[in-house]
């Protein structure tokens, strides 16, 4: 986790505990997680064009004379 330590930690999460309250919390972690997942997919389908488009390239350059 970096430099953080656990007393940074905690404090953190005491933070977010008193700003967000115990029964928003969970609703928070969902939100965030659901937001990773859409980003990690994002990132996976721009990956997947790109090497798409490197192997048509690819196969381009080596099927002409």
């Amino acid at each position: 986790m970096g430099n953080l330590g656990f007393q940074e930690i905690l404090l953190i999460a005491v933070v977010v505990l008193v700003l967000f309250g115990g029964r928003k919390i969970p609703e928070f972690m969902r939100g965030l997680g659901k937001g990773i997942r859409e980003f990690n997919d994002a990132k996976n389908n721009v990956k997947k064009e790109i090497e798409e488009g490197m192997s048509e390239k690819d196969k381009a350059t080596t099927t002409q004379p």
